[in-house]
């Protein structure tokens, strides 16, 4: 069954952000549009350069209004030192989510039961909690924020104009589709 327009089930978990152990829930993630971006595991060799790229993308993020969440299975204690021994993950400003319990991989359906970790999922949720973009692939296969960027604001876009649809490779300030019997059958 697809998570997508579901709404996110309720969770409570620790995070590192910013130098502190903060709590993160689905409280947390109300009241704004939310990225949540899951990992296997930290210290390993590919998520950092995730992470490096989540956050070389993160003020645009911030920008249209959305708080970026980097959630793998392990502790917030291993995430603080992921944070400060990564020069990539130190770059992070946005909270470091874990999940030692497996109670949000499980959740999202990203969890790898034999191995205790995590695929590669990106979920875009907006600010009613309800999740409106899923991705999840192979953990061989790093992600491009720009493309979870473009998928948000299409999100924040089709959320503001219900009547209008965004078209294949879609970028802020372009056409949208209104969908009618017109139109079919004619693109």
């Amino acid at each position: 069954m697809s998570l997508i327009n579901t709404q996110i089930q309720p969770f409570k978990t620790q995070a590192f952000h910013n130098g502190k152990f903060v709590e993160v829930s689905d409280a947390t993630l109300k009241g704004k549009w939310s990225v949540l971006v899951f990992m296997p595991a930290a210290f390993t060799f590919n998520c950092p350069t995730e992470v490096e790229d989540a956050a070389e993308n993160y003020g645009e993020f911030q920008a249209a209004g959305a708080e970026i969440y980097i959630v793998t299975t392990d502790t917030h204690f291993s995430h603080k030192v992921w944070h400060e021994t990564s020069p990539a993950v130190g770059k992070a400003k946005f909270p470091l989510v874990g999940d030692p319990t497996h109670q949000l991989t499980r959740a999202f359906g990203v969890h790898i039961e034999e191995e205790g970790l995590a695929l590669r999922g990106t979920f875009v949720i907006n600010p009613e909690g309800v999740i409106k973009t899923a991705e999840v692939h192979d953990n061989a296969i790093a992600r491009d924020m720009s493309e979870t960027l473009r998928k948000l604001k299409a999100a924040q876009f089709v959320a503001k104009n219900p009547n209008q649809v965004c078209p294949a490779k879609w970028k802020e300030g372009e056409k949208t589709l209104a969908p009618s019997l017109d139109l079919v059958g004619k693109i």
